[in-house]
């Protein structure tokens, strides 16, 4: 059984066990109403849209009537910092917000967006949905944080516009876009390029116009946004993972029953495993697309040439993050 099935058996498992132990009369309960928020699009083939949907297909099948999901799609609840801080102040309910997001919030997160932590997705997925992943949510527990499950934007590649990357050496001179944090551009620093933080909605042109040589998104980003028209090659690197967990505020969460708190963290379990399912099916008709466009895609050889090379960024955040629970999580990974 593959670690993806066992998950996906287990929330069901366990969205069975928290059905087991309601009282029989549901129909006399109090509807529970969740406005749920997330910063990409409403279409079937959005991953955020994707795991929003199952999540209120889980509830509704776990207690039907009782949870009614509202969607709010296309940052209609603000962008990502500012549905965290309402999920904080209890006037946003519940979302997906990336990882990074929360690092703003605690440092502790970070971890996550370590360039080249993770080898695959099943590291991820075993490390995430176990004691560690555990451990990160119960840091922002008292700031009314309530982290449920992990779901995924992916793992993040290279798009450029000169040459393949499959080496560190391959990166040195480029100029790359990158989201405003310093890990992202002391990354490209370390690999001897540069990390030039612009808003996304330049970037087009930026590539247009040969203000920056390349960019770094998730594959799906890369299409959407059609990139590949500006730029020629596509460098399977998979250098960051971006973790998107389900949140929900912690004043809804503390007003649920113990019966719907169960009920509610497993149906955000079950929506995660099929969300990571399905972001991974399509990433492989991604890359094909891309490729029949005429990008020429290559997989990196030796992640472990690049990860030597991250190695003073580490020392960098250790502090930041906290060297018992680094040492802890790069344990894990290995």
């Amino acid at each position: 059984m593959s670690y993806r099935t066992a998950l996906m058996k287990a929330a069901g498992l366990a969205l069975g066990a928290a059905l087991a132990v309601l009282p029989a009369a549901t129909a006399s309960a109090a509807e529970v109403t969740i406005r749920f928020g997330w910063a990409t699009t409403d279409k079937e083939t959005d991953a955020y849209n994707f795991a929003a949907h199952h999540f209120a297909d889980a509830l509704e099948k776990a207690k039907p009537g009782h949870f009614e999901v509202k969607f709010f799609p296309n940052r209609q609840l603000g962008d990502e910092k500012d549905m965290l801080q309402g999920v904080q102040l209890g006037t946003v309910d519940s979302g997906l917000v990336t990882n990074s997001i929360i690092a703003n919030v605690d440092p502790a997160f970070t971890i996550n967006d370590l360039p080249f932590l993770y080898k695959d997705a099943a590291t991820v997925y075993q490390t995430l949905d176990g004691p560690l992943g555990q451990e990160l949510f119960d840091r922002v527990k008292d700031k009314k944080i309530i982290g449920l499950a992990w779901c995924e934007a992916g793992f993040r590649n290279m798009a450029n516009r000169v040459r393949p990357i499959n080496t560190p050496e391959d990166v040195a001179g480029l100029k790359f876009r990158v989201i405003e944090s310093p890990l992202f551009v002391g990354m490209f620093t370390n690999l001897g390029g540069a990390g030039v933080p612009m808003p996304f909605g330049e970037v087009f042109t930026a590539l247009q116009q040969g203000t920056i040589d390349g960019m770094e998104n998730p594959t799906w980003s890369i299409q959407s946004s059609k990139i590949n028209e500006v730029t020629k090659y596509l460098s399977i690197t998979r250098h960051i993972y971006s973790a998107t967990p389900i949140v929900m505020s912690g004043k809804l969460f503390d007003s649920l029953s113990a019966e719907d708190q169960g009920i509610v963290k497993a149906a955000a379990r079950q929506a995660c495993a099929e969300q990571r399912a399905f972001a991974q099916d399509q990433e492989k008709a991604i890359i094909a697309d891309l490729a029949s466009k005429g990008m020429v895609v290559n997989e990196i050889a030796d992640p472990s040439a690049f990860q030597a090379k991250m190695q003073p960024l580490y020392e960098d955040y250790r502090p930041k993050i906290g060297a018992d629970l680094m040492d802890r999580w790069l344990a894990a990974v290995k």
